[in-house]
């Protein structure tokens, strides 16, 4: 297979992503009660709303940079008098907004009647929907999701659980609509079963060479941040389990010729997918996974699926997981989530992209380099990016410290 060919699970995403883009605004314009989230935010609490619609303008940005817009974004908010050491996600949404949804692939966003945000997921959420909040007049739920240094205590998800509480009685007051508990429940089981098959598409990492990149599980992962709670959501990881599943067993691999097996940490450099992919194909490189997206589904310091049968009600499910996005984990539980993926998936090397514009991602990381160096004992390097802003990226430092990664995996073969 040639490694821009189009599968059918890539297809198949495009036209979800379309149709969930052009729902939202349809919907919107239709009169429907409309949400602004952070990625990690339940959105499957919406869902069991007659009438709601939640966007997530951390995706809407991701979309931007990949799409290449996402500097020219950036410039608006700057010349707004936004600093350019802020998240290059916040800029472009900011600077989107600010005109309206000019050069936005998905022509922006609706205009919102709620903006929830989150302290889990990256403190400057807050400040960043404060700036709509104030710019729009409109109220700003925020969910207060402590920071874990070890497993979730009960009084901490107690204490998430009253503020989900909080939140549908936020929306149902706001919106004139009536939380329904069927609705919410068959959305989160739709959540939970896309979970089961997205592990499946991870695990064909296993194989060797990998059934995938990391690149793919990046573009992928786009459906599980706007469109969580929806049976389209299920519908598409199967196809993309399946499809990926059955490429392994007819011998169909992104990089064929698989000589180094690295681990990404970081969020995706969204606008260096496809020359990043085809670049380090060419080296016989493939990053195989990434803590960002092996994350999914499962609770903090954890690789594994958390089962929706644990216990019978779907918001203790989702409050559980509120934590299993990477940023809100202390060191040792970062490192508890990245050994088992380090052996389970014969890991040669590790890459820690430094982010410029995610610091709560990458303050931890001169750490943990250093610790995987003498727990595993496999070469690392770091270097520096960001995340959606491609002024920050130099292909030429990247590329030198890519390619002496890969020259001290073949030092250490040769001892």
């Amino acid at each position: 297979m040639e490694i821009n060919e189009k599968t059918r699970a890539g297809k198949h995403l495009t036209e979800l992503l379309v149709k969930t883009y052009t729902d939202i605004h349809t919907r919107a314009a239709a009169g429907a009660f409309v949400v602004w989230g952070a990625i990690i935010v339940p959105a499957e609490i919406f869902a069991g709303f007659d009438n709601v619609v939640f966007c997530a303008p951390e995706s809407h940005a991701a979309v931007c940079a990949a799409k290449g817009v996402g500097a020219a974004q950036c410039l608006k908010a700057e010349a707004l008098g936004y600093s350019m050491d802020l998240c290059s996600y916040a800029r472009i949404d900011i600077g989107c907004f600010s005109d309206g949804g000019k050069e936005s692939p998905t022509m922006g966003l609706p205009r919102p009647h709620l903006l929830v945000s989150n302290t889990n997921n990256c403190s400057l959420l807050v400040k960043w929907f404060d700036v709509h909040r104030r710019d729009m007049d409109i109220p700003h739920f925020i969910l207060d999701v402590p920071f874990c240094y070890g497993p979730q205590q009960e009084k901490d998800r107690d204490y998430i659980l009253t503020q989900f509480g909080d939140l549908i009685q936020t929306v149902e007051q706001l919106s004139g609509q009536k939380f329904d508990r069927d609705r919410f429940y068959e959305a989160a089981a739709h959540t939970a079963s896309a979970s089961m098959d997205w592990k499946r598409f991870m695990a064909c990492a296993e194989h060797r060479p990998s059934g995938i990149t990391v690149f793919d599980s990046f573009v992928q992962m786009a459906p599980f941040l706007i469109a969580r709670g929806t049976p389209e959501l299920a519908a598409h990881y199967k196809i993309l389990a399946d499809e990926t599943e059955a490429n392994v067993k007819a011998g169909i691999f992104p990089v064929p010729d698989e000589k180094y097996r690295l681990l990404w940490d970081n969020i995706a450099p969204w606008h260096q997918l496809r020359k990043m992919s085809t670049r380090l194909a060419a080296m016989g490189a493939n990053i195989v996974a990434a803590p960002y997206t092996s994350c999914i589904g499962a609770v903090e310091g954890s690789y594994d699926l958390l089962s929706f049968e644990e216990n019978d009600d779907p918001l203790w499910y989702l409050a559980r997981v509120q934590n299993h996005s990477v940023c809100p984990m202390g060191m040792d539980l970062r490192l508890s989530s990245m050994g088992p993926v380090i052996e389970k998936l014969g890991i040669d090397g590790v890459v820690f992209a430094s982010n410029r514009s995610c610091k709560v991602f990458s303050v931890m990381q001169m750490d943990e380099q250093r610790r995987v160096r003498e727990q595993y004992g496999i070469p690392c390097v770091m270097i520096d990016v960001d995340h959606a802003d491609v002024r920050k990226f130099s292909q030429e430092n990247v590329y030198v410290r890519l390619e002496a990664l890969l020259e001290s995996i073949e030092a250490k073969r040769a001892v």
